[in-house]
């Protein structure tokens, strides 16, 4: 895994993403990747995605994911969740993938002093929100290179190739836009999340 591998079509950086290792180094925190989610760019890119942050365009808020693929873009869901997002793509067309659920591998501890003691284990990190709870992200990791060995959060491959044939895609979850556009992707594991439409979900392509 290295940036070029996400300097692709969003979609097939969310397979490659599938089955790697999110760290947080300074906590002892390994997760695995078992759910995300593709985004493409503005009218004008290769994937014109209508749902996307990066519809518009450039802006203040979305900048990163017009930047190198493997950085984090962060942003706040309905003002109360930190959700994690990957840039992929190659640099200036924008695109990036979001971090939906995950497998905990190590520093079960510390996610859960985020997450109660009371959730179930594969809740731990199901869902953008949980997810971006269960690691503390926060909007200053806005940015951060995941390739770096110094970076708060790291991106690492995983020990074994994940075989594409193991992998599921289906519709994105909530999207009223391109709402058929099966760019969720996932695997066969208990920490996936469950699909919602949205009410007034498209249909489209």
């Amino acid at each position: 895994m290295n940036r070029e591998t996400l300097s692709i079509h969003p979609a097939e950086s969310a397979k490659e993403l599938l089955g790697c290792h999110l760290l947080v180094p300074d906590e002892g925190i390994d997760v695995r990747i078992t759910e995300v989610e593709a985004y493409g760019g503005p009218v004008t890119s290769p994937w014109p995605d209508p749902c996307a942050h990066t519809w518009p365009g450039p802006t203040g808020r979305n900048y990163a994911m017009f930047g190198p693929a493997g950085h984090l873009y962060v942003y706040q869901s309905y003002g109360l969740h930190l959700c994690m997002n990957i840039t992929a793509g190659p640099e200036g067309e924008g695109a990036g993938v979001l971090l939906r659920s995950a497998e905990v591998i190590s520093g079960e501890d510390a996610i859960r002093q985020r997450r109660g003691a009371k959730s179930s284990f594969d809740n731990l990190l199901r869902g953008p929100g949980n997810f971006g709870q269960a690691l503390g992200v926060t909007k200053a990791d806005y940015g951060l290179d995941l390739f770096d060995e110094d970076s708060r959060f790291r991106l690492v491959t995983g020990q074994a190739n994940v075989n594409k044939p193991l992998m599921h895609a289906g519709p994105r979850v909530g999207v009223q836009a391109a709402s058929a556009r099966k760019w969720r992707i996932w695997l066969p594991h208990p920490s996936v999340s469950k699909y919602r439409a949205h009410r007034n979900a498209d249909g489209k392509e």
